[in-house]
């Protein structure tokens, strides 16, 4: 089907694809900058906002560190060709003022790539406390995604969960 102007379908799809970068992110950095930071989600944002910033500034999280890479396995050679390394950036880590470790990632709906480099990463940093967070309105909000994917699987089921 042509549209006016003689431009097909095709050509308004490429047009639109054009306005999001390579990881599929809007190029309008407005809403998702906080701080002069810019974040890879809304909900990146949110979190930092909402939950990291309260925490440091009443002195219970000593550091946060925001992308920080994570390799889960070397690069090597197979066939004379290099294979790339796989490589998981985390987005915060945090510190507490016990000393304690946790690296939190936000999480919308996690794809199958997501969970293979989240049992690489438990397997390479079992010592880290490596959580994946999600925000749920109907849930109170943040909650961590395997008590989502419980309190999903019990409604399923026709069980009631009170908050």
């Amino acid at each position: 089907m042509i549209f006016d102007y003689g431009y097909s379908p095709y050509f308004f799809r490429k047009l639109r694809l054009m306005r999001r970068s390579k990881f599929n992110v809007d190029y309008d950095t407005n809403k998702r900058t906080y701080d002069g930071i810019v974040f890879d989600s809304v909900t990146e944002m949110k979190y930092y906002r909402d939950v990291v910033c309260p925490m440091v500034e009443s002195g219970d999280i000593v550091s946060c560190k925001l992308q920080v890479p994570y390799e889960l396995q070397p690069k090597f050679v197979h066939d004379n060709k290099t294979v790339r390394a796989i490589v998981y950036v985390a987005d915060f880590v945090i510190t507490y003022k016990d000393g304690s470790i946790q690296v939190i990632d936000i999480k919308g709906c996690p794809d199958s790539v997501a969970k293979l480099k989240r049992k690489l990463f438990w397997f390479n940093y079992p010592e880290i406390d490596y959580r994946w967070i999600k925000y749920v309105k109907k849930y109170g909000g943040w909650i961590e995604y395997e008590e989502y994917e419980k309190i999903k699987r019990d409604e399923k089921r026709g069980k009631t969960y009170e908050l």
